[in-house]
């Protein structure tokens, strides 16, 4: 669910004097009045929170460091462990 920014038109009270950030679902209806003074609000345009650069999740320091471990294929049915805590090697035999 997308965080939404409003601001007051006009004074408002201590809740929206500033902006307020509202957890809604796209779905919901735009808020037209503050929720606690009834001042009437308007929705603001504000930047997305994009991520960038996740690589650095994926080493396996990352998973290690959270109690899990990676294994890297080094053959058909044959794994060999990157980081974390297991067993050096496991395989599909098949079963």
């Amino acid at each position: 669910m997308p965080i939404y920014e409003y601001a007051p038109i006009g004074t408002g009270c201590e809740h929206c004097a500033h902006g307020l950030e509202v957890l809604a679902r796209i779905s919901d209806p735009e808020l037209t009045h503050c929720p606690h003074c009834e001042t009437p609000i308007e929705r603001r345009i504000s930047a997305p929170n994009v991520v960038a650069g996740t690589a650095h999740m994926m080493k396996e320091s990352h998973y290690a460091e959270r109690g899990f471990t990676q294994y890297r294929k080094v053959g058909k049915g044959i794994y060999e462990k990157a980081g974390g805590k297991g067993p050096r090697y496991i395989s599909d035999d098949g079963k």
